[in-house]
Formats: C-alpha cells, structure tokens, sequence
C-alpha cells in the first residue's frame, strides 16, 4: 500500500517537473525534505516538509521568487473541502516559517538576490474523473482564518488549472516540433511577455523570461519569441476565457495594442482551450467592431494588423502517469 501511495505521490511530482520547467521555473535544492518549525506554540508540529521548491525572477522588481510547493496527488472522490482546506493551512505555516527559518534559507535560497517566498498548492486529481467546480472549496475558506503573514502570497492550483497549463505546455511542444512557418524557435529564443506598465518598468528584461504564478492564474499567458535571420518578433496568446462575447475579446485585442503588441509583434497568433463552438467567428465579428470603435478604415495600418491576427483552438491532451512506469523509473 506504501509502494502505491509513493507512486500516485509522483504522479503530481512529475508532471509539476514537466509543465514548470515550460514556464521557465527552475528547480532548487532538495525534494521531499524536512526542516525545523520556527514557531511550533503556534503550528503544532516540529518540521515542515518541503515537497519541491522553483524559483524565477520577477519582472517588475528586483526581486527572485522561490516557490515552496506542496504537491498533492488525489483520486476524484479525495477532493473535498476538508482536504483543501487542511493542506491549505498546513502550507501557509510552511510559508510562514520559510521566510524566517535559516534552515530552509541554507536548503533552498540563492544568497546574492533579494528574495521574496510564496507558497503554491497544487492539487493534481491523477484518476482524471474529477468535474467539479474546484473554486467551490475555496470560497468557504477565509483568508484572515489562514495562518499567512501579512504581505505574503499562497497560490493554489486545482485540478482544472493544472489542466488548462499542460495543455498550454503540450501546445508548445508540439509547435516547436513543426515545420515551416507555424513552427516555434528553441526555448532560448523565447521569453514570457511583461510590457512596460504605466509607472512600473520591467527591470530585469534579460533575467525576468518565466511566467509568474499570477500570468499563470491569469485569463491569458503570452509568450514572445525571435523567429528566422532577422530576429523577427512573434507572440502567441494562450486564451483562457470561454470565447462567449465580442467584448471579452475586444478586451483582449485592447491589451494587445495598448501594450505595443500589435507595433511589434510580425505574427501574432491566439490559441483557444475549451472555448465556446461559435468562438472564431465571434473574434472575427470582435475585431471589426473593434477597427469601428476606433474609427479607423478596414485598410488603416492597425486594422490590417488587426485582421492578420490568427485565432486557432489548441488540440486538448491529457498527460497519463502509468503506476507501473512510474515504478520502474530508475534513478
């Protein structure tokens, strides 16, 4: 039964390997680790565990997040909101101690950056049969009732997340595996998109390549890349949202010019998941009225921009860890 749990457990490891290291996080110090309790009065317990820690650096500081994950690997029917709401509050004390414990500072952190932890719970539902509503467990669970230090952060990613990011990572892969035109550059040739926000520049253009936790919790990821001789630029718009309204997506190509998009990007291409049956021809319908919201002819330069915009679905895969594989995978 041991050897069974251990390998459901790895399941979410695994995949938390693969699909991060998409992103651009990077791994640090040891898995599945233990490290002292700094204030055991309060946390009723000597250690915390440490099941994988990553970090990336941030785009608007000059800060490096590490993230402490707490990876959970349930069946369908272990998802409750008794379960999420006490790994929830056990990895809030990891993060409260984290950011004081010279321990975990001696396992996981760099010690030539300023650093800022947050936590990430990342549930994993490995039977692939649950369809529920995972934010329903989380509206019951206070914030305030949460044992966090003000000013942190704890992020959770549920079953359906952790889906909509495969699927992006999935997409990835298989463009930069294509021939020809739709084919996407090596990763070294690729960076997350962060514009230049009113009043917040980006500091660290060079170092700040990954997603952060909230592009990652976000409706959209956009990925920027350098194409061919001329190092023509690209951006691909991974899109979340269902698709529904013209104006979800004029709000979306509003991001897009406001932030210099459409000026610099030579292709741009959106990439739908799961979004409602009609959801191509209301982008189309989206940016014509869009061009007419800004009273600019069908041949202006931004409406021809506008136009050439490519709006496909992502093909939907569904990463599968088999027990026995995972048995044989030898260090």
């Amino acid at each position: 039964m041991a050897g069974e749990t251990s390998k459901i457990a790895k399941m979410a490891s695994k995949l938390s390997d693969e699909l991060f290291a998409e992103f651009f996080w990077t791994k640090v110090g040891p898995e599945d680790a233990n490290w002292p309790c700094e204030d055991q009065e309060h946390h009723g317990v000597a250690t915390h565990p440490a099941d994988v820690v990553f970090w990336y650096d941030e785009p608007y500081s000059s800060k490096r997040t590490f993230v402490h994950c707490d990876l959970k690997s349930y069946a369908k029917g272990s998802i409750s909101t008794a379960a999420i709401q006490g790994a929830l509050t056990s990895l809030c004390k990891q993060v409260a101690c984290a950011e004081k414990s010279e321990a975990w500072r001696n396992l996981y952190m760099h010690g030539n950056v300023t650093p800022d932890v947050c936590g990430l719970l990342f549930v994993y539902n490995h039977d692939g049969g649950y369809d529920k509503d995972f934010a329903n467990h989380l509206t019951n669970i206070k914030d305030e009732k949460l044992p966090l230090p003000k000013g942190s952060r704890a992020f959770v990613l549920g079953p359906r997340d952790i889906a909509w990011l495969d699927n992006v990572r999935f997409e990835i892969r298989q463009m930069r595996g294509a021939a020809g035109p739709q084919a996407l550059p090596a990763a070294a040739n690729c960076k997350y998109f962060y514009p230049q926000l009113d009043g917040r520049a980006n500091l660290q253009p060079e170092k700040a390549r990954a997603a952060t936790l909230e592009m990652l919790t976000s409706p959209w990821i956009v990925l920027e890349y350098e194409a061919g001789a001329n190092a023509q630029r690209g951006f691909l718009v991974f899109y979340r949202r269902s698709g529904e309204t013209e104006e979800e997506f004029m709000y979306l190509l509003d991001y897009l010019r406001h932030y210099q998009v459409l000026e610099h990007g030579t292709m741009i291409e959106i990439k739908s998941f799961q979004t409602a049956p009609a959801a191509a021809a209301t982008f189309q319908k989206a940016t014509q009225r869009y061009i007419e919201s800004l009273g600019g002819a069908a041949t202006s330069d931004l409406a021809i921009k506008l136009a050439a915009i490519k709006y496909t679905k992502m093909t939907q895969a569904v990463s599968d860890f088999s027990e026995i594989d995972l048995g044989m995978d030898y260090e």
